[in-house]
């Protein structure tokens, strides 16, 4: 299959099992901490460095923007993703979403930061991603899915399973939009010298 003409490809195993199991269980545990920590009033439902229910795509599902874990694996990833594309790419951001029954995730495209997007399962139920025009994708635990996020429509529908953990590795072809605006990777949000 060629990623030029398809706009998508999907990498098998490209992250061990084993990764697999402790970034799912950690994601867990981070909902869970995340959610008692706002509920007893530790920490301010406006520190996104613990996640949030807001996001604007699948609300009221867990999310969390530039985890230090899925930050190590944006990097851990792009040497592969480098080789199966044949061309240099700079890391831009991770996302993760922990997406449970009723979670859906509407058709979109992604902003600039994502010219190079991918989904990465981390474990839980299956459920497919689909991709315009009449792709359907199932990963397992370990599989990566890489699309042209910015020109190529993706969705999901509402999901039946209990919990699936995605995260999301973006890249853009080397320049201005490196880390995301970021001075580094790991950053949260609020440290992006521009907003997009």
């Amino acid at each position: 299959m060629s990623f030029k003409k398809n706009k998508f490809l999907v990498i098998k195993n490209i992250i061990s099992k084993e990764i697999c199991k402790f970034a799912y269980d950690y994601l867990l545990l981070k909902k869970q901490a995340a959610a008692t920590l706002f509920d007893k009033g530790f920490v301010n439902r406006s520190n996104l460095e613990w996640g949030t229910w807001n996001d604007s795509q699948v609300d009221g599902t867990y999310s969390i923007y530039a985890d230090l874990v899925t930050e190590v694996l944006l990097e851990r990833c792009k040497p592969i993703m480098e080789k199966h594309l044949k061309m240099k790419l700079v890391p831009t951001y991770s996302y993760c979403r922990v997406y449970e029954k009723g979670s859906e995730l509407v058709t979109h495209t992604d902003r600039k930061s994502c010219e190079f997007s991918t989904t990465l399962n981390l474990g839980g139920d299956a459920w497919p991603i689909y991709l315009a025009p009449d792709n359907e994708i199932n990963l397992s635990p370990g599989d990566m899915l890489i699309y042209k996020g910015c020109e190529v429509e993706h969705w999901r529908e509402p999901f039946t399973g209990n919990v699936c953990v995605q995260t999301f590795l973006h890249y853009n072809k080397e320049g201005d939009i490196k880390y995301d605006y970021r001075e580094h990777l790991g950053l949260p949000v609020y440290t992006k010298t521009k907003r997009t």
